[in-house]
């Protein structure tokens, strides 16, 4: 597990530390001596803003000219923090050489360009003048690295419309949310960071690693048999939106992921598609009422009957017997409850109460827009916070949220998980199923919701990396996550 600290938390803690008598120079230093590691190739131009990210440059620029580097500084302005002009008279006094990112053409020519224009505490978006630097650093061809954040980035969003893209970025003190979410991975090839010796005053975030989910599976015994690890039903599909292959995926999904027994719960027309794409599950037909399943206590009993997890969505519909199959189960199933697609649909139409009172224990694993519709909120709203507005949402309603994005964002209303697996050849039609399948297994024999929650999403994700490496990203589909499920588990078991 890593510590991955919001804005405000890294602004307190910093604050903190200097009270507590490490003065700002200091750590400020100490950043440049992290930055200092990977400037490998001069000539070396660095390019600062006006604020302490300026500041960690200045100080770089010191320690490569003493080290002997052919080293350059760029301004946007002559404007400096308290501790950013003490680093950058002794740059001054060292004659290294200082320019205005504005009177230059471009940064061709230098071998490493370092982006200090704007910190984690950035927010909107950029001024003209920035956004002139940014192109220059983009367009320059050389090794980029982003001090902290890349300048154009929100530190705690991701989210930017104009930014640095960069080799490498060195986060300093600690890593924040834009390192992971949204557009971090587009703007970002590589990232470390480097300790300075800020603790966290507020609990921080975490980054999960493959031991934390390592040690969520057991060992298991030759004296077990299938109802050892659980039955799990998955009820989907629709005539219209028959699905017998994102069926499939669910079900193929969960069985991988190490589910005893899973049910697989369709209306009875569309029955004779799915059959043939789930030869290990057990199939389970439903009444239906235009093409659509319909209510049938009668039939969701049995259906439930010594089930440990429930997954309900995919093709779907939305429907009013849809809606009270899903309050049935809410009110009425003990288990564990995955709640997916069009089940997120029609719950968004049941207001929080039917969460908040649900006798299940429930997950669900929206995508932005599903979220937006949850929660009320606009996506550019969401998105300006994502982890903020997840937490609140679980919270308020009681359940573990699993919001879906480039990084997934795990959270039961107070501890916060990041993952950071998958890739972009995830952006496909059924990833969302796979994840629902492997998520049903999970919960069935994982007690903690919330782990088994983050577990499912770093296997998903991995397995996704371990394909798109195999198809490509333009070329790999969903099954293709599927088929690489057991090569993302025993990569994780044998860690």
């Amino acid at each position: 597990m890593i510590n991955v600290l919001s804005v405000e938390n890294m602004r307190k803690s910093d604050a903190n530390t200097i009270a507590a008598k490490t003065s700002g120079a200091e750590l400020m230093l100490r950043a440049a001596r992290g930055v200092f590691i990977v400037c490998k190739e001069s000539p070396i131009a660095i390019v600062c803003g006006t604020g302490n990210n300026a500041g960690d440059g200045y100080a770089l620029a010191s320690l490569l000219k003493d080290a002997g580097k052919e080293v350059s500084l760029y301004l946007t302005k002559e404007k400096f923090s308290e501790d950013g002009k003490y680093y950058y008279d002794e740059c001054v006094k060292k004659n290294i050489d200082i320019r205005k990112i504005g009177e230059t053409d471009s940064l061709k020519g230098y071998k490493t360009v370092v982006d200090c224009l704007l910190g984690t505490g950035f927010k909107g978006s950029v001024r003209e003048d920035i956004k002139d630097a940014i192109d220059k650093i983009n367009e320059s061809g050389a090794y980029v690295i982003s001090v902290d954040i890349n300048c154009g980035l929100n530190g705690d969003s991701g989210m930017g419309e104009t930014f640095v893209r960069s080799d490498i970025t060195v986060s300093v003190g600690g890593y924040k949310p834009g390192h992971f979410l949204n557009m971090a991975k587009d703007a970002m090839k590589e990232k470390m960071n480097i300790n300075i010796g800020i603790d966290p005053v507020d609990e921080p975030y975490r980054l999960i690693e493959a031991t934390e989910v390592a040690s969520c599976f057991e060992k298991r015994l030759n004296y077990s048999n299938k109802g050892t690890y659980g039955y799990t039903a998955l009820i989907g599909g629709s005539e219209m939106y028959g699905g017998a292959i994102r069926l499939a995926y669910m079900a193929n999904a969960s069985m991988r992921s190490g589910a005893g027994v899973v049910k697989v719960a369709v209306p009875k027309s569309i029955a004779h598609d799915v059959a043939p794409n789930i030869l290990e599950s057990t199939l389970f037909l439903l009444p239906e009422k235009d093409g659509k399943i319909a209510f049938d206590e009668e039939a969701l009993t049995e259906l439930t009957k010594n089930v440990k997890a429930v997954a309900i969505g995919p093709g779907i519909g939305q429907s009013e017997e849809v809606k009270k199959t899903l309050e049935f189960l809410l009110s009425r199933f003990g288990g564990k409850l995955v709640i997916d697609a069009d089940g997120l649909n029609v719950l968004a139409t049941m207001g929080r109460d039917a969460l908040r009172n649900a006798k299940s224990k429930t997950l669900l694993t929206p995508h932005i827009k599903e979220f937006s519709r949850l929660t009320g909120k606009s996506t550019e709203e969401i998105l300006s916070d994502p982890i903020i507005a997840a937490k609140e949402y679980a919270a308020s309603t009681g359940t573990v949220l699993l919001l879906k994005g480039p990084s997934t964002i795990i959270t039961d209303g107070n501890i916060v998980n990041i993952v950071d697996r998958g890739c972009a050849g995830m952006a496909t039609a059924g990833s969302g199923d796979v994840l629902t399948g492997i998520l049903s297994a999970l919960v069935s024999y994982i007690d903690d919701m919330l782990m088994a929650a983050t577990s499912g999403a770093y296997i998903n994700g991995l397995a996704g990396e371990l394909a798109e490496r195999q198809k490509g990203s333009i070329s790999m589909i969903a099954s293709d996550t599927v088929s690489n499920i057991h090569n993302a588990i025993l990569l994780i078991m044998n860690i």
